[in-house]
């Protein structure tokens, strides 16, 4: 009788384990349609960071939300551990804009590449998001 009470037990901690870790995914807290998805904090800018604001809200806003802070129901927060740079190096950004990204970290679907931007955009683009992640605590 006690093995199978520990056996129960060691089945609903195990249940539990799974639904903690795979359950909900990381990072994507409730709410409505278009929210934001974290609260960002935005540093002083300076000329460069602040032409790369503005290519970034030209063209990466509509999707990954003002001071790239995600969208909820459209696309995640660049504002996130999962990109910080030792998981996400600046060559990635690059590459989903010119490849697009296959969906594997969030449950948004896929981004498609981004057209009509140079290498210089997205170097700009960069810089902005690195400062305002490191203003957020992500290094």
């Amino acid at each position: 009788m006690q093995r199978k009470l520990l056996f129960l037990l060691c089945l609903a901690l195990i249940a539990a384990g799974g639904y903690f870790l795979f359950g909900k995914r990381s990072g994507e807290p409730s709410g409505e349609q278009g929210q934001a998805m974290v609260e960002v904090v935005v540093p002083p800018l300076d000329g460069t960071t602040k032409l790369g604001e503005r290519a970034y809200n030209e063209n990466c806003a509509s999707c990954h939300g003002s001071n790239a802070a995600g969208q909820q129901g459209i696309a995640p927060p660049l504002v996130h551990k999962i990109y910080e740079p030792s998981h996400h190096a600046d060559g990635s950004f690059f590459l989903a804009v010119k490849q697009g990204v296959r969906a594997h970290h969030w449950q948004f679907g896929n981004m498609p590449p981004v057209e009509g931007l140079t290498r210089r955009n997205v170097e700009l683009i960069v810089a902005y998001v690195r400062l305002v992640q490191r203003a957020n605590g992500i290094y």
